[in-house]
């Protein structure tokens, strides 16, 4: 049965061979490597868009709370029991 560190030393000598070559990786500059690079900046965009809304959703519900707690604070009983 193989040990912990023969086992880790194994996998780090064939490591190598699957690393990605230039074709999968792209070559810098390339056409490909550009087209991803774009299409992962316009995903990181939608992705931002998104939380910014439910940033904008929680504080819109936080404020209005606030609005409607502040008019109910208004309005007393005078002179009953509730």
């Amino acid at each position: 049965m193989p040990t912990a560190a023969t086992l880790a030393v194994w996998v780090l000598a064939w490591a190598d061979p699957a690393s990605a070559c230039t074709v999968c990786y792209g070559s810098e500059g390339s056409d490909m490597t550009t087209g991803m690079n774009n299409g992962i900046l316009s995903l990181l965009g939608v992705i931002a868009f998104v939380q910014l809304g439910f940033v904008g959703l929680f504080g819109s519900i936080w404020y209005r709370t606030r609005k409607l707690r502040k008019l109910r604070e208004q309005f007393h009983i005078i002179g009953g029991e509730r």
